[in-house]
């Protein structure tokens, strides 16, 4: 057993199951320390077992020295090899990740487990994912100081003939340079009108003239992510895009003060969208306020409206309100931040005022 496979084995008897199978490879990572893929964890009251196949075998006795491996050989399928394990330990109620796993793959584990009662489960891994602990929460800070730090380095490197595809594959490059596994999502460089479009992807035109560049980008490190936004000013503001920048900025300020722990999701979303809304401006939000970070890009708690979660300490949120029109521009700023017991910590240090001077270089 590891701390966090305990953690897990002591809701067992909440969904009242003998067994969980996890199957999502992120959620196996984080459980055992494995960084490989097709593999699972059965995890059981007392044990948990690595399920995989030769093909990693050195590889598991390095990361999980403490866990139980079963190495499925070359000529058995994966479904008989788990009914076998199943049937040597007796396990009659199991409970599986329904989130995950496809209707095909688990018509193929019925199948294969004749006798056993499956049991639908969901975000039981994900929900002891979103407290961080001391590791996780230094390993998503470096992520977010090398997304900063290849930030800053690509700015100079910037003129007119750049195109927005060379600026996102040239963060990426510098990110690994600077140790980044990779990006944790691929990046948004959106010139001028192309920022009102919120998921844009980078094409091949160069920047040329356009007033204003809008960058959201992330680095990925040793599993972890990081998730930042800034909207660039290339020429003077006009008084219409000065107007909408201090207004998303004001909002994003109060939403990141109202972080604390106790405090519902909800409400942050909420100061954040009536400082909008008062500006003229909530139309053009149109989207959530933000979203929980960590092994995936994308985590509970969500930060919207609609959420049903509260905030505790440990927890890492993105905080990016947004205003897009079309045809002209969009703005987004977005910072990680971490809840604290007394509070919240902002993860990074870019500037992200108009008049603060620009955050590269």
């Amino acid at each position: 057993m590891t701390p966090r496979t305990e953690r897990l084995a002591r809701q067992l008897d909440r969904i009242e199951v003998d067994a969980l199978l996890v199957t999502d490879e992120t959620n196996v990572g984080y459980l055992s320390g494995f960084t490989g893929d097709s593999s699972a964890l059965l995890v059981e009251r007392a044990r948990v077992t690595v399920i995989s196949d030769g093909r990693f075998e050195t590889q598991l006795r390095a990361e999980c020295p403490d866990l139980a491996v079963a190495i499925r050989p070359p000529a058995e399928a994966s479904g008989p090899f788990l009914a076998g394990i199943v049937r040597d330990r007796s396990l009659r109620r199991i409970g599986f990740e329904a989130d995950q796993m496809s209707v095909a793959g688990f018509a193929r584990l019925s199948k294969a487990t004749p006798g056993i009662d499956w049991v639908e489960t969901s975000n039981e891994v994900e929900q002891l994912r979103t407290i961080k602990d001391a590791d996780e929460i230094a390993t998503i800070r470096e992520a977010v100081q090398i997304a900063e730090r290849a930030f800053r380095s690509i700015g100079p490197r910037i003129t007119p003939q750049t195109t927005e595809r060379e600026i996102a594959y040239e963060l990426e490059a510098v990110m690994r340079t600077l140790g980044a596994d990779g990006v944790s999502f691929p990046p948004i460089v959106a010139a001028g009108p192309a920022g009102a479009l919120p998921h844009y992807r980078p094409g091949p035109a160069p920047v040329g003239d356009a007033p204003t560049l809008l960058i959201d980008w992330g680095a990925s490190f040793q599993g972890y992510a990081s998730d930042l936004t800034r909207t660039l000013t290339l020429s003077p503001p006009t008084p219409r895009f000065r107007e909408a920048y201090e207004a998303v900025l004001e909002s994003q300020l109060a939403a990141i003060e109202a972080i604390g722990p106790g405090v519902e999701a909800k409400e942050v979303d909420g100061v954040a969208r009536q400082i909008l809304a008062t500006a003229g401006l909530a139309d053009a939000f149109k989207h959530s306020l933000g979203h929980g970070l960590g092994r995936e890009v994308h985590e509970s708690p969500r930060i919207a409206a609609v959420s049903e979660d509260t905030l505790r300490p440990g927890m890492v949120v993105t905080v990016e309100p947004g205003v897009y029109f079309e045809g002209a521009f969009g703005i987004r700023i977005e910072d990680d931040v971490l809840v604290t017991e007394t509070g919240h910590e902002v993860l990074g240090r870019l500037p992200k005022g108009l008049d603060d001077g620009s955050p590269m270089g």
